[in-house]
């Protein structure tokens, strides 16, 4: 659904790094990923040309041009490289840029953060539509196995960046969409992704695919309690949904559709602590993560946090 907030223009793209500049920043910096902060962030820009081909209805999609922005760590978590990929899918009308701050909070985490501007809603089109929604789940699984393939590839930017066995995806608003498609519906579901993060997303009607058909990824669904744009029920709807046993959703008392994931503030710090630790669950494997969510996602008076199909609480 539509934001009332303006669109952003998408930043300037960062130089590229040439692979001799890439491989120095393995050596810069060793930790392990989890805490926010532990790294300097990097941006690189890409652009992909998906190439013709027939979308989830059926009918036939032309070239689609994918802008990708990155956010990476200047330096190598777990004192190893590849490291852990998140896809993130933007609002109508928004590029990945005004959510900067969020993503360069998972990247300093130990992250790749791989925001993908869509072709047909994204912060530069003229007249954006959200009927090519159907069409940007794919979107991301092209933009996911064009990133894996570079990383794989000898000489380029982003040489031995990824590791193809830690991947999850998350998005806002129609991003949250797209990304609950890509997830657990049977017209576009991705089985590469390790976990899912829903913000402020909802089903979306004209996906021709089934919700929650079969095993779905663990999912976290966060979701402001004044949301007028996707109100708390299709946050709800999701999680009631979805019947794996690791699922869960984040209450944010009071927040409104954006102000959670744009720019710096008490709840976007909530927001970034519980992903954090939700991504090095399920994407890394590290159980003790989960503790971190339960105390970081329950704050008196700004935010609680449930799991497994318990109730979700009034804010």
């Amino acid at each position: 659904m539509r934001p009332a907030q303006g669109s952003s223009a998408a930043v300037a793209p960062s130089p590229s790094a040439s692979a001799a500049a890439t491989n120095s920043l393995k050596a810069t910096q060793t930790a392990p990923p989890g805490t926010p902060g532990t790294f300097r962030v990097r941006r690189l820009q890409l652009t992909f040309t998906e190439p013709a081909h027939p979308g989830p209805s059926g009918e036939s999609l032309g070239p689609r041009t994918l802008i990708i922005q990155l956010w990476y760590p200047a330096g190598s978590a777990r004192g190893r490289w590849p490291l852990p990929l998140i896809l993130f899918a933007p609002g109508f009308q928004q590029c990945a840029n005004p959510y900067g701050d969020l993503l360069s909070a998972w990247a300093s985490a130990g992250y790749v953060v791989a925001g993908v501007n869509f072709p047909h809603s994204d912060c530069k089109v003229a007249t954006a539509t959200e009927d090519d929604m159907i069409n940007q789940p794919g979107d991301m699984s092209y933009a996911l196995t064009r990133l894996l393939a570079l990383s794989q590839r000898a000489g380029d930017a982003v040489s031995g960046l990824i590791d193809r066995r830690e991947v999850a995806a998350a998005g806002q608003s129609d991003g949250g969409d797209t990304v609950a498609a890509l997830a657990a519906n049977t017209c576009c579901e991705d089985r590469r992704l390790t976990a899912v993060a829903v913000l402020s997303g909802a089903e979306w009607a004209p996906m021709p695919g089934r919700y929650f058909a079969g095993t779905v990824p663990p999912m976290l669904f966060v979701q402001g309690s004044a949301d007028t744009v996707n109100p708390p029920w299709t946050s709800v709807q999701l999680y009631e949904g979805d019947s794996g046993a690791a699922r869960y959703y984040l209450d944010l008392f009071g927040a409104d559709h954006t102000g959670p994931y744009w720019g710096t503030n008490k709840t976007e710090q909530i927001v970034v602590r519980v992903t954090v630790a939700f991504f090095d669950r399920y994407v890394l494997g590290r159980k003790t993560a989960l503790a971190v969510m339960t105390r970081d996602g329950n704050v008196t008076g700004s935010a609680a946090m449930v799991s497994a199909g318990a109730p979700v609480p009034s804010g």
